[in-house]
């Protein structure tokens, strides 16, 4: 069964900017290969394939001599990953691709040979090397995919793809159904009675939020030093209420997790003494990660 575990990595100062040589060469594989498939498909209506383009790269490189800075597999996996997007856009799942820019979140995959030395050090292949980390989970099972990130806030994390062996569990709803209301006084209100409480992650950070943005707005040169620190302190605000709710969906489903099902019509203790009780469903998990994304 597949796991992720995300953990956050601590870079040197020489490891920052080889990272940001590699998010911006991935970046410009990615641009470059997406460019060249849909002018060929409006030229020819003819499509390109993810390996055909894959072939580009040491063309690219003998052209551009920087794209060398990059560890080659990422910018393969780059390809590859624009391949499967494409994929996705003609099963209907997704939009069609989009270029990649230099603000934002920045990414870089490593596909293989990504070693945990330890709980405070992972070691990345290329020129990048041993990074320091905190892997607060214990690493079960195979690493298969590794993708380094850097958030707008400046921190950068590693998600690792692990393959424990073991079968996936079969989904069931043991024949329960639940329904589920939004409200603006509760989070959510289901149907067997259950009620969760919103975060109001917006609102308490509303006004540190609206300063940030203000000082950032009456920057008129956005290139200076100063306009880059309002607008990392805005991004940190931004981050500072995406942990909040995430924290809120950790902390629902961990609640879910613990209570175990009960076959009785009777209410538990928890109940009689009124605490409310989360619904034991697991598809509760998947709607609460959509639904909060948009709270």
């Amino acid at each position: 069964m597949l796991k992720a575990v995300k953990v956050r990595i601590y870079p040197t100062v020489a490891q920052q900017v080889h990272l940001a040589q590699a998010f911006g060469c991935v970046r410009w594989v990615w641009n470059q290969s997406l460019a060249t498939m849909t002018a060929t498909y409006q030229e020819t209506g003819k499509g390109v394939t993810a390996m055909t383009m894959k072939k580009s790269i040491p063309v690219w490189k003998a052209e551009f001599e920087w794209l060398s800075e990059c560890y080659s597999q990422c910018l393969q996996q780059s390809v590859l990953n624009l391949g499967v997007a494409f994929g996705n856009f003609f099963d209907g799942r997704s939009l069609y691709p989009t270029f990649k820019k230099r603000q934002g979140k920045q990414s870089i995959q490593y596909p293989q040979n990504v070693k945990i030395l330890s709980d405070r050090e992972i070691k990345f292949p290329g020129k990048l090397g041993v990074v320091k980390a905190i892997v607060h989970r214990d690493i079960e099972g195979k690493v298969k995919t590794v993708t380094l990130s850097k958030n707008p806030d400046g921190r950068y994390f590693a998600s690792m793809l692990l393959d424990d062996g073991t079968e996936s569990p079969e989904s069931s709803s043991d024949g329960n159904i639940i329904g589920i209301d939004l409200g603006l006084t509760d989070f959510a209100v289901t149907s067997n009675g259950s009620k969760y409480q919103h975060p109001k992650a917006t609102q308490k950070h509303e006004k540190n939020l609206a300063r940030k943005q203000k000082k950032l707005a009456r920057k008129k040169d956005k290139t200076t030093n100063k306009s880059r620190k309002a607008k990392l302190a805005v991004a940190k605000v931004h981050s500072k209420i995406k942990r909040v709710r995430e924290d809120f969906l950790a902390r629902t489903i961990a609640q879910d997790s613990r209570r175990k099902p009960s076959h009785s019509s009777r209410k538990s203790g928890s109940e009689k003494h009124g605490k409310k009780s989360l619904p034991s469903q697991g598809n509760i998990r998947c709607w609460l990660g959509n639904v909060l994304h948009y709270a």
